[in-house]
């Protein structure tokens, strides 16, 4: 890995995101590219305060005020200096995913405030939106974490269908951590299995996928987003590792994705890998 993109709004969470990713620069020896874009207000012409004097005023201001917030930002790095900032301007996912593109990174470290009700449903965060979309790894974190912390990977699979993308991902990952894989599958009424079956599958998943330093659960719950923030709470010290499919549209919102809405609500890490059409 020698490439990590991490999107800054200069917020609580998004230097929490630059701290945990200069402890994964620092042990992967990678470079750190930050980067900060500004969304332009939509202004219409009058006589009084034409679109452009202001665009080109407002762009400036902005600029010149994330220079010095990045200037601050680079201090909580200590002397390390593979690091690069770029300010863009536009609509923040697309311009994220542009640059992540264009940098040709190779993981994307973001903080995440999460969404709720009608603005989860319609609109999403941005860390939502970029996990469904990215065509690289993405870690992200709700809340203050450090590299060391992390002691335990959970890995939920659903028993079918294809993950053979996923999990070569999954063991890079767990190389990188040092951290042990429990491979879990969340059984809901919707979705029951005995555990007996269910424990025959995992042996075999496990098998065939040549997993080391690993756990196998069943866990019990109402719901697969519920089960999993409750597995996770239970093992603490962890990283949720989860796919994601990249549905747009109307399939996200009839179907949506059981990693975005995890992003949204829990308290631990999630690294996702979208597995869909990129």
């Amino acid at each position: 890995m020698k490439k990590i993109l991490v999107p800054t709004d200069f917020s609580e969470q998004s230097i929490n995101a630059f701290r945990f990713a200069i402890q994964l620069a620092v042990a992967q020896k990678s470079q750190i590219q930050l980067l900060h874009v500004i969304e332009l207000p939509v202004m219409h012409d009058t006589t009084l305060m034409p679109t452009l004097s202001f665009e080109q005023q407002y762009m400036k201001d902005a600029s010149d005020m994330a220079e010095k917030n990045f200037k601050r930002l680079i201090k909580v790095a200590k002397g390390e200096n593979a690091i690069s900032w770029s300010v863009e301007y536009g609509n923040a996912t697309t311009m994220i995913l542009d640059y992540c593109k264009k940098k040709k990174a190779d993981l994307i470290v973001m903080g995440t405030k999460g969404a709720t009700g009608l603005k989860e449903y319609f609109v999403g965060s941005n860390t939502e939106k970029i996990v469904r979309l990215s065509p690289v790894p993405v870690i992200a974190l709700p809340e203050a974490t450090t590299l060391s912390s992390i002691k335990n990977i959970i890995f939920p699979t659903p028993l079918y269908g294809s993950q053979e993308a996923v999990v070569p991902q999954i063991r890079l990952l767990q190389s990188m951590l040092h951290a042990k894989l429990h491979v879990v599958y969340i059984n809901t009424p919707a979705n029951f299995r005995r555990d007996k079956q269910t424990t025959a599958l995992l042996e075999q998943f496990a098998k065939k996928n040549q997993l080391k330093n690993y756990d196998l659960h069943v866990y019990n719950d109402i719901s697969e987003e519920e089960g999993l923030v409750n597995f996770a709470s239970h093992i603490g010290g962890c990283l949720l590792a989860m796919p994601t499919h990249g549905r747009r549209g109307i399939a996200h919102l009839m179907a949506g994705s059981i990693a975005e809405d995890v992003v949204n609500h829990i308290h631990f890490p999630v690294w996702t890998f979208r597995t869909g059409r990129r």
